[in-house]
């Protein structure tokens, strides 16, 4: 049976009652406590399921390994060896991976064994077979050697039964290697997340096109097409809409159709022509989040015929930025995973910054012997930084005077899953 998760409420983005600048960790804080997954599950056989999100967690069907075995080449017997030498006589039989021995080995004897045997009967310790001199018959051998030395108990991996993988996670080819090893053949998971891409503005053209003067080309629509498909969801070209509202009313209702989340970018503010933001408030269902964040103070929030909607600003550093910071983690937790935070790096700085308190930096930067340099200029119009950099430096909210050498956090855009 395919469930459906209930829709966001309308007012799921709304902000405490005299709000007005919101600090960067309450905003996420409010959105993790907000949001949840929209999207519905079905069950897949196992090897369709990489990259996809558990719906449910995932628990052994069989024990890994299923039976005791052996570690190693060599030969096996029971019980520990003293010091000094040894010899022992060798059953006729080979216990090898993949071939059950049904006859017990005999107390004082010795049997071959090869890497990923099940023991036989009689042998819970292994010796390696460089450690053997061969004989007519018989072994000889230097002691001491531990109890169960060189072998796998049942179960010591996987036991069964016991969950392997967790609700939320999404699937590696690793996690599909345990999942087969433990007998289990399919998943339920979750239908990827689709997320429609829109881009606003009269001044737009496409690249490629003539462009008139005082208009530039699009450069967010295709970088956050790319990094959706980087997060492992469905992107959704939504294309370019001018300053319209009947135009962008269409748009935006064929995306929710379309799509389980819309991303805009331009319109997002306050001003005259600023239109995501004036329908998505005309809509009953708008909160403009006015971030204490450098760049990309205005963030537009809301739902179009129950589709949320992150209304980005239009520069393009400042765009990166909140849908790395923002929509994220948001997309995570709608496509049924937990809330993710990047992985950040503490390293000595190779430049110098003074920041006044108030706000959340964020400063486009690359790691370079060791030590994180930034762009040379922290101008927001700059797109080259945005390639030149290999991650973002996080400046804190408070005010600080960061020297070269000193510590700071540095989150490479892999942390990201770009």
């Amino acid at each position: 049976m395919t469930l459906k998760p209930p829709p966001l409420k309308n007012d799921c983005f709304a902000l405490p009652a005299g709000v007005h600048w919101t600090p960067v960790d309450d905003a996420l804080t409010l959105l993790r406590s907000r949001l949840h997954t929209v999207i519905e599950t079905e069950t897949l056989p196992l090897a369709q399921t990489a990259g996809r999100v558990l719906a449910e967690p995932l628990a052994a069907r069989r024990s890994n390994p299923p039976q005791a075995n052996t570690a190693v080449d060599g030969y096996g017997f029971s019980g520990a060896v003293p010091e000094g030498e040894h010899v022992m006589p060798l059953v006729q039989a080979r216990a090898a991976a993949g071939v059950a021995l049904e006859d017990t080995v005999p107390p004082g004897h010795a049997i071959r064994v090869l890497t990923g045997a099940a023991l036989p009967q009689g042998v819970d310790t292994v010796i390696l077979e460089e450690d053997v001199t061969l004989g007519d018959g018989e072994i000889a051998f230097r002691g001491p050697l531990k109890h169960r030395a060189n072998t796998r108990d049942a179960g010591e991996d996987v036991v069964a039964g016991h969950d392997i993988l967790p609700r939320g996670r999404r699937l590696t080819p690793a996690d599909l290697a345990l999942a087969s090893a433990t007998g289990l053949s399919e998943a339920v998971v979750y239908r990827p997340l689709r997320v429609a891409v829109l881009s606003t503005g009269d001044e737009l053209v496409e690249a490629g096109d003539t462009a008139a003067p005082g208009q530039i080309y699009d450069a967010n629509r295709p970088m956050l097409l790319a990094m959706i498909q980087r997060f492992g969801y469905v992107p959704v070209d939504m294309g370019r809409v001018p300053d319209d509202r009947a135009a962008l009313t269409e748009r935006l209702s064929m995306a929710a159709d379309k799509a389980d989340l819309i991303l805009t970018s331009g319109g997002a503010s306050a001003g005259d022509e600023d239109h995501v933001s004036a329908l998505l408030r005309e809509g009953g269902a708008m909160q403009l989040w006015r971030l204490a964040l450098k760049p990309g103070r205005p963030l537009a929030l809301g739902l179009w015929n129950g589709a949320p909607v992150f209304g980005l600003p239009g520069n393009p550093v400042a765009a990166l930025v909140c849908a790395l910071i923002f929509a994220r983690p948001a997309m995570a937790v709608l496509a049924g995973m937990d809330w993710q935070r990047p992985q950040a790096f503490t390293l000595p700085a190779a430049f110098e910054k003074k920041k006044k308190p108030g706000r959340r930096e964020y400063l486009r930067a690359r790691i370079r012997d060791g030590r994180v340099e930034v762009f040379a200029s922290e101008g927001s119009g700059r797109i080259s930084g945005l390639s030149w950099a290999e991650g973002l430096v996080e400046i804190s909210d408070e005010a600080c005077h960061i020297r070269p050498g000193d510590p700071v956090t540095y989150i490479p855009y892999a942390s990201f899953g770009l």
